[in-house]
């Protein structure tokens, strides 16, 4: 297989050890994927057994969103201390065991605890994924590799919610906890064994940097939350506010911090900056979209969660067939054009599923959905690669934080987007023409790019020999 040849002159792993260690980061990926997808349908059979409310039911899933985005930067800076595959075997050891205890909690208190706990495990293991897949790929299958990471945390997304029916047809919530502890320990093992061992750096941690961000993303996440469901307008101005004065502190301690937690000068580099502005606005639109249609399929076209979840199924499967070969293809040609291609196809399908009312049926939902995953299987792969090589190996844990906290701040501006407007009495479908709104600016943003990574492409292929 491709992947797993090994070349004169390659970076990274040699093939055999590269196709465990690959399989080490998929069967990690997998259990942080699933279990969220999972989870999110069984809220409400868990808040009857626990015999909570709705509203209450929803910290479970809102703790370890919290928790985990507090902790993405923090966890990229300290990877450099202790190194990556330390990082990522305390994620997973911390996620399997906060999994066997969420499983066994009898109580709504003692499973939050379980749940920031896999938060946590979850966020040391996110937030160096992708610099780990360039610590172990050569440079020359980057983007195929970064497509192999897309087509698995896509089926994670398609399989999650249908497996959480098939499990809680047959038996009780806590299994779809348990399910993670055999999956842990082999992930666990297969790290130990296969991921690549590096040199630590030397030199102090940025530990108010880390307070810092920490406060910042939390707040930012908590605040959106509360506009997501039109609390006081108090409440989501006093957490925006918070958010606001500890990003400016942050960035403060960036600038005069001997080693800080986030190098400013890596957004000098304009690849970069456009890439991750691409990536932050096109998760605002996905984000944007998943909720919208969970309202207007159950409350007006009155599908069940299940059948809901059926009918997102289009866009990951989409993301299945379509990201590993936009990854391939842009180790070989221009990412930007690649990129832009498919945002252009995510702005028609959005504007596609705009027009959809009860009278559209089944099919003509389905068709406007796979257009959309198509759209964005065809961006990310590129766009995650222009992020990843448009900065020195050096800086991958950085630039694997920062794709992290961006596709999660994305996400969560996009479901708070969607609160407000259907708090403001909007319909549905005037959030859908809001998010092809911020993919058009998306577009814009990866079209200003594609001159400069025609120049880091043909600049590649000079130092590579043409190969």
């Amino acid at each position: 297989m491709r992947l797993f040849e090994t070349r004169p002159g390659d970076d990274g792993l040699p093939g055999g050890e590269r196709a465990l260690a690959v399989l080490a980061l998929v069967t990690g990926t997998l259990m942080a994927v699933v279990d969220t997808t999972m989870i999110n349908l069984a809220l409400p059979t868990i808040a009857a057994d626990l015999d909570v409310s709705a509203s209450r039911s929803v910290w479970i899933t809102n703790v370890f969103q919290v928790v985990c985005a507090a902790f993405l930067l923090v966890f990229a800076g300290i990877s450099e201390l202790v190194t990556r595959r330390r990082l990522y075997l305390f994620g997973l050891t911390t996620f399997v065991i906060a999994a066997l205890g969420a499983a066994l909690s009898r109580s709504l208190e003692t499973l939050l605890v379980f749940r920031a706990l896999q938060g946590l495990g979850a966020a040391a293991t996110l937030s160096i994924g992708p610099s780990l897949y360039r610590a172990i790929f050569p440079s020359r299958l980057l983007g195929s590799a970064l497509g192999l990471s897309a087509l698995v945390v896509a089926g994670g997304y398609a399989a999650g919610p249908t497996l959480s029916g098939v499990i809680l047809s047959f038996a009780d919530w806590p299994w779809l906890f348990a399910l993670n502890v055999p999956l842990g320990v082999c992930s666990l093992w297969l790290a130990s064994r296969a991921l690549p061992r590096e040199t630590p750096r030397q030199g102090s941690f940025d530990i108010l940097g880390a307070l810092l961000s920490m406060l910042m993303l939390a707040s930012f996440f908590l605040a959106m939350d509360a506009v997501g469901h039109a609390a006081p307008l108090w409440q989501s101005a006093g957490w925006g506010l918070l958010a606001v004065i500890a990003g400016g502190l942050f960035i403060a301690r960036q600038r005069r911090a001997p080693y800080p937690l986030l190098p400013l000068s890596v957004f000098a580099e304009k690849r970069f900056t456009l890439a991750v502005s691409a990536s932050g606005l096109a998760f605002i639109g996905q984000g944007l979209t998943f909720v919208a249609l969970s309202f207007f399929y159950q409350e007006q076209m009155g599908f069940t969660p299940l059948e809901t979840a059926w009918l997102f199924t289009p866009w990951p499967l989409a993301i299945m067939v379509v990201g590993p070969l936009a990854g391939r293809l842009a180790d070989r040609i221009n990412p930007s054009v690649l990129s832009s291609t498919g945002l252009v196809l995510l702005i028609v399908g959005l504007i596609a599923l705009a027009f959809v009312d009860e009278s559209t049926g089944v099919t003509g939902s389905l068709w406007r959905t796979a257009l959309c995953g198509i759209g964005f299987g065809l961006f990310q792969p590129p766009n995650n690669r222009e992020m990843m090589s448009s900065l020195p190996p050096e800086r991958s844990a950085n630039v694997s934080g920062v794709m992290s906290t961006t596709r999660t701040v994305g996400q969560s501006v996009g479901v708070a987007l969607v609160g407000a407007a259907l708090a403001l009495g909007a319909p549905v479908q005037v959030t859908l023409w809001l998010g092809a709104a911020t993919t058009l600016l998306a577009l814009l943003a990866s079209l200003s790019r594609v001159s400069l990574a025609r120049r880091a492409l043909v600049a590649r292929r000079a130092s590579s020999g043409g190969q």
